[in-house]
């Protein structure tokens, strides 16, 4: 089973690591004491948890796609008929391409708090459990 420290676990959740500790002395997330006396949190278990925390009404409507990252909109670059918009949604960094006439539309400059919504039809997971256990 995988296990996580509380820093570990909070990296993960885009939170400190004393909101993790508040949560665990408050018992919405389960956690157990490793030999040294650390807490650590199982992997299924942060899972859960997590999935329990996500947002998943836009109030935008009706969607078939599920992955939406809110964040603000940090630069905006845009020529004659592109436009280039980045968001910082939590710690990832989001790009878009579109028409200048979109960009403009939407009111995107630096400031803005926008979604990014995806959908596509390749997604690439790559899994760092094999070189977590490795190292540990």
């Amino acid at each position: 089973m995988t296990m996580f420290r509380i820093s570990e676990a909070a990296a993960l959740l885009g939170v400190s690591a004393d909101t993790v500790r508040r949560w665990v002395d408050t018992g919405r997330l389960p956690a157990q004491r490793d030999g040294n006396g650390h807490r650590i949190l199982a992997g299924a278990d942060l899972a859960a948890f997590a999935r329990s925390q996500i947002e998943t009404d836009s109030g935008y409507g009706s969607s078939s796609a599920r992955n939406r990252f809110r964040g603000i909109v940090t630069e905006v670059v845009k020529d004659a008929v592109m436009a280039q918009v980045e968001i910082a949604a939590g710690p990832f960094r989001v790009v878009s391409l579109m028409s200048r006439q979109a960009a403009d539309e939407l009111g995107l400059e630096a400031g803005v708090v926008a979604i990014a919504v995806i959908k596509s039809t390749n997604v690439v997971v790559e899994s760092l459990d094999h070189a977590r256990v490795a190292s540990h």
